[in-house]
């Protein structure tokens, strides 16, 4: 009798997912970049007058300025995550064009202490995997879970995952304190689920 074999771990299925999304070709990369602010459900989710946090990608990320160009254009305030220490939560800091990003860890840039802290309404959130299902796999420091369970205690925020649809695995392990997507953006289109 073979022992059952166990259930994928989630840095197995992570490393995949990012091995599929380091193999893009960069040409590739920009499109699907650029396609994400036409994807990008406006007639459902209004944004004029919210407060929606982005991020600057790194590693092999989508880029998600282009969408954060668009979303600006249509009146949302922009803001970026940021750390006041590598075991700090995560907080979010208004961006306002010209204004200096300072070195945040990680490899990422944020709002310097001088832009007012802001609670977003809506969080576009980088990924290493996502399932059709709506959970995701960041990249192991849970910060946006955290994050997201902080601001959802006063109300329930809009979480938008953004990633290149090859990073869909046919399953994410679901843990309690994983919060689940509200919609997902790829270069493929949008989808939603809550």
């Amino acid at each position: 009798m073979q022992p059952a074999s166990s259930p994928p771990r989630k840095a197995d299925l992570r490393a995949k997912a990012l091995a599929a999304r380091d193999a893009l070709d960069l040409g590739f990369r920009i499109e699907a970049s650029l396609m994400l602010a036409q994807h990008f459900p406006f007639d459902t989710i209004s944004v004029a007058g919210k407060t929606v946090s982005g991020f600057l990608p790194i590693l092999s990320e989508i880029d998600v300025r282009p969408l954060m160009e668009a979303l600006a254009a249509r009146g949302a305030r922009l803001a970026l995550p940021v750390f006041a220490a590598r075991s700090a939560p995560m907080t979010f800091r208004l961006m306002e064009r010209g204004a200096p990003l300072v070195p945040m860890g990680f490899g990422t840039r944020g709002p310097g202490p001088e832009a007012p802290e802001v609670e977003p309404d809506i969080l576009l959130v980088p990924l290493a995997a996502f399932d059709a299902r709506g959970n995701r796999i960041g990249y192991g420091k849970g910060y946006y879970d955290s994050a997201l369970a902080r601001l959802d205690g006063t109300r329930r925020r809009i979480a938008i995952g953004v990633a290149f649809s090859t990073q869909e695995l046919d399953e994410v392990p679901a843990e309690p304190h994983d919060r689940a997507l509200d919609a997902l953006i790829t270069e493929a289109g949008v989808r939603a689920w809550r």
